[in-house]
């Protein structure tokens, strides 16, 4: 095997709302295998705060506000970063927003506005970064997909039906863009341990026992199971899996629940 497959030494790497959880923890993974960090955030105070993160942890990120579903923001903003940090070989696309509302009770206001955050802004990121993929010779784009881009649950429809969009976004870029030496893949992560899940997380709450009941390995997944899949994909490792989307979720995808006694 080639040598230091994983590494990522002088490649840059952009992953959007990584100003904490998920995409801080990937954006760290990739850093420590030698990616220069660039990321996002809607609010500067968030970036800012994030940044002080990377700091602490020796890793000299760059932070940028901008929308991800704003083509014409999206498209300055990536010109900023060519000219400040370089072109751009690795794009997450993490950011994203959940509804959790009834279908009757949603709105087409809310509806369009988890779409155009969760599946639009994916499409407007790589579609700004992959002229500068092309021109250098190939890139990675790994997009954050979700175990609702297979399954359904309750109060999910927009979210479920932007995740199930984007798997299929994933694979068509993959086709389109692999003659190109881009490999388009995703992460579908299952229920993960972060603060927003730190209430759901407490022994006895309703949610936690079904997550425990319905997950093989029975537990909660943390942001360092994410690490290893993120790394491989942004990787030469990974230079001929195209169109994948890799479920880190401790088997949920693949079981149907336990046989009651």
């Amino acid at each position: 095997m080639e040598k230091d497959i994983f590494r990522l030494d002088g490649k840059i790497a952009l992953v959007t709302g990584a100003s904490y959880g998920i995409g801080m923890a990937i954006a760290k993974a990739l850093a420590s295998s030698g990616a220069k960090i660039v990321f996002n955030d809607l609010r500067e105070e968030m970036v800012e705060s994030a940044m002080k993160s990377y700091a602490a942890d020796g890793i000299d990120a760059k932070g940028y506000v901008f929308d991800v579903t704003n083509e014409a923001m999206v498209t300055e903003f990536i010109q900023k970063i060519k000219d400040e940090v370089g072109v751009i070989d690795i794009l997450v696309n993490n950011a994203g927003i959940i509804k959790r509302i009834p279908a009757l009770e949603m709105t087409a206001q809310e509806f369009r506005q988890v779409i155009d955050i969760d599946l639009n802004g994916p499409f407007i990121m790589s579609k700004a970064v992959a002229p500068g993929m092309i021109k250098k010779g190939g890139g990675k784009i790994i997009n954050i997909c979700s175990l609702m881009s297979e399954l359904g649950r309750e109060t999910v429809s927009a979210y479920a039906a932007a995740k199930g969009g984007l798997k299929m976004l994933t694979r068509n870029l993959a086709c389109e863009w692999a003659e190109h030496n881009i490999q388009v893949n995703g992460i579908g992560p299952g229920y993960i341990e972060t603060p927003q899940t730190a209430p759901l997380r407490v022994e006895g709450h309703p949610f936690n026992n079904f997550i425990l009941g319905r997950t093989p390995a029975a537990r909660w997944g943390k942001t360092t199971d994410l690490e290893g899949p993120a790394v491989f994909l942004a990787s030469k490792a990974s230079d001929f899996v195209n169109g994948h989307i890799l479920f880190v979720d401790g088997g949920i995808i693949a079981y149907l629940g336990k046989q009651p006694s």
